[in-house]
């Protein structure tokens, strides 16, 4: 099992959550305001998220003004 920083466990935790009640798209920003981190905190690890999470996919979707991350459960 992979071993996850306190900041990624809280930010898979919350998207695990959302995603359960059937939300997808999601920004840093408002990650980050939902479990008290900076945009930039979560920002930096979702990349790495996406590539090391086994139960939670995540995917770059957009990028307007700000990335957005398409989130679903495995």
């Amino acid at each position: 099992m992979t071993d996850y920083s306190n900041e990624e466990q809280r930010i898979l935790s919350y998207l695990r959550e959302s995603a359960a009640r059937g939300e997808q798209y999601f920004r840093a920003k408002n990650i980050a305001d939902a479990i008290g981190l900076s945009s930039k905190q979560v920002g930096v690890r979702l990349p790495h998220l996406a590539e090391k999470s086994d139960d939670v996919d995540i995917e770059k979707w957009g990028r307007a003004r700000s990335t957005t991350w398409k989130v679903t459960l495995s």
